[in-house]
């Protein structure tokens, strides 16, 4: 990263200072705008908390990457998963139910005039191997494909999939996808395709641009690595430390087996003790 001028847009930072930035909306309500086809602009959107709690005790919370709620009310969730999520369509449904429950008042049970919710995932990696697609639109559907129920749209973008050349690019979609994949491969402002030389993709470029960091957002840029860089140490640390406990786990198990074997024998249970490691309770137990 150090070697490269613009941040990729896929970075947790990235994602930040474009499409989380509360103080300039204006990317954001363009790409959203972009992501779920409207002709109609976004004129404002609102940051909700990106948190929420289980709606039960025995059942799970959880937290969002962003969300935001527009002028009309709309719910757009947005989601960046950089690593494998074989399941992430189930993980859509249960962040899109969640909210969908905050709308139905309690005790009424009305379900007139909802606002709708738009679950959007930017995934690096493919869930969908078998098609040829990298953009996908879902609303409820019968089985001839006639639309039941748009109130819950997933949109789920597989960025890996995406091979537009620069003359290809077209659509407010086209260049949006473009831009999280490629942008941060360029080391120069003229090399830039000119169909990213729009004031809202310029935004974001400037965002991303190291070369004209105050010192501030350099800082701001350099704990964001170093947070990082602890989490994931943080991370491999847990993970180590499970290993660990499962192979004493396995080994404990297997010396059981062991030695459970072995009392048919009538072996003293001090010399079963020192041969496997479990104490003379442990075996008496078995």
């Amino acid at each position: 990263m150090e070697s490269k001028r613009f941040i990729s847009i896929l970075s947790d930072y990235g994602f930040k200072v474009t499409f989380a930035d509360e103080s300039d909306t204006y990317f954001l309500r363009r790409a959203l705008k972009a992501l779920i086809q409207s002709k109609e602009e976004i004129k404002k959107v609102q940051f909700l908390r990106n948190e929420f709690a289980a709606l039960t005790k025995d059942s799970r919370g959880g937290l969002y990457d962003l969300i935001c709620e527009d002028e009309k009310g709309n719910t757009f969730i947005v989601e960046m998963q950089l690593g494998s999520y074989k399941n992430y369509i189930h993980r859509s449904k249960f962040y899109a139910f969640q909210k969908f429950n905050t709308f139905v008042e309690k005790g009424k049970y009305r379900f007139n005039n909802l606002p709708k919710i738009y679950c959007i995932g930017f995934l690096a990696k493919n869930i969908y191997p078998n098609l040829e697609t990298y953009y996908h639109y879902g609303t409820l559907k019968n089985e001839g494909g006639e639309e039941l129920d748009s109130q819950i749209t997933h949109i789920i973008i597989e960025i890996s999939k995406f091979n537009k050349k620069e003359k290809e690019i077209q659509t407010d979609l086209d260049k949006l996808i473009f831009a999280m994949k490629y942008l941060d491969t360029y080391q120069h402002l003229n090399e830039l395709p000119t169909s990213l030389s729009e004031d809202w993709l310029d935004k974001i470029t400037e965002k991303i641009d190291k070369s004209t960091m105050t010192s501030e957002q350099r800082m701001y840029f350099e704990m964001f690595l170093a947070k990082n860089v602890s989490r994931i140490e943080m991370l491999k640390e847990e993970i180590r430390q499970e290993i660990a406990k499962e192979q004493a786990r396995g080994e404990k198990n297997a010396n059981r087996n062991i030695a459970k074997k072995l009392k048919k024998y009538d072996i003293a249970y001090d010399i079963l003790s020192k041969a496997t490691g479990l104490s003379i309770e442990e075996i008496e137990a078995l």
